[in-house]
């Protein structure tokens, strides 16, 4: 490429999803946006994005060369900044993407301080329950819960997040505490469901059988893709839930919960941050994944996987996703 400012304007297009948004935010015209596209497009001879009245995506052709392009850029300003020391200031945007429940509990309350050590960081923050699409969203890192299930993508451990069991007391008054997995069965216990689509399959009661963890078909009148609609139904008296420790320790500790069937917690939840490709990520980026492990830690269990991160053995320490069950709690 002759320059990279045409790789810049591409990839914000591409992220954005909008020609007259992109031009807004880096404040250039819309028609300059345009043909700098069109002009990629003659000099690579193929399609690089799919526009309409009402959308722009990128084609086959355009997800690798973003990918490519975001690997590019990444270098450069790894380049620009290479001689500058570990505490130099951060500058740009970061796009990320968080569960729920982990970014009301600990990653917002925590954001102030990093945003005062790096001023010039511009954060946009995603809050879901669902598995966004890295390249299609223009997000640069997401923190996921649970097993990551498509290979496309590679994942940096950071741990296991402790689950427990747990039911309010009007619930427990109505069906009596459980003291093993016959009497979820003989007392007519339900669970709330958690599913992150509705209308599939639950993954039922979770409980530890031998070396591993096998499920029990609970019934339950409520399913719900949300972590914070998982919560209040247990408040509510719906049924039991398994979740992860840390968010239900305040309900634990006013009494707006119980804890049920302690030695028999369903499996711990892996934490991974995932990237969309495994080299040249931003400085920027490597310094946020490294504050974000620092501040759940507190939180997680070590796993076997789980290596600390340093800011220049990052890349390498990120390994390829395995396949496995989707879990949003």
């Amino acid at each position: 490429m002759q320059n990279l400012e045409a790789l810049a304007i591409f990839v914000r297009i591409a992220e954005m999803g909008s020609f007259t948004h992109a031009a807004e935010s880096i404040g250039i015209q819309k028609g300059r946006a345009s043909t700098v596209v069109r002009q990629l497009e003659a000099q690579l001879g193929v399609r690089l994005l799919h526009r309409s009245t009402r959308t722009v995506q990128l084609s086959e052709d355009g997800r690798s060369f973003y990918t490519r392009a975001c690997a590019l850029l990444a270098d450069a300003e790894d380049l620009g900044s290479m001689f500058t020391g570990r505490d130099a200031p951060l500058s740009g945007r970061l796009r990320i993407d968080l569960p729920t429940e982990l970014a009301r509990t600990t990653v917002m309350p925590a954001l102030p301080a990093f945003l005062e050590r790096y001023p010039g960081i511009e954060m946009e923050i995603s809050s879901t329950d669902r598995r966004v699409d890295l390249v299609q969203e223009g997000i640069d890192c997401v923190l996921r819960v649970g097993p990551i299930v498509d290979d496309t993508l590679v994942a940096r451990p950071f741990g296991d997040l402790p689950m427990a069991n747990a039911a309010s007391p009007a619930y427990l008054e109505r069906r009596g505490i459980p003291r093993t997995l016959h009497d979820l069965l003989a007392h007519g216990h339900r669970m709330v469901h958690y599913t992150p689509t509705l209308g599939s399959r639950p993954f039922g009661w979770e409980y530890p059988d031998g070396d591993g963890f096998a499920t029990l078909a609970l019934p339950g009148a409520v399913s719900v893709n949300n972590v914070q609609a998982y919560h209040g139904a247990g408040l509510a008296g719906l049924g039991l839930i398994q979740a992860g420790l840390t968010s239900l320790k305040p309900y634990l500790a006013s009494g707006e919960l119980i804890e049920v069937l302690p030695g028999l917690r369903p499996a711990p939840l892996p934490v991974s941050v995932v990237v969309a490709h495994r080299q040249n990520l931003s400085r920027r980026v490597r310094i946020f994944i490294e504050w974000l492990e620092q501040i759940l830690q507190p939180d997680l269990e070590r796993s076997p996987k789980a290596e600390p991160v340093s800011s220049c053995g990052l890349d390498a320490s990120i390994h390829e996703a395995k396949l496995g069950r989707d879990h949003g709690v």
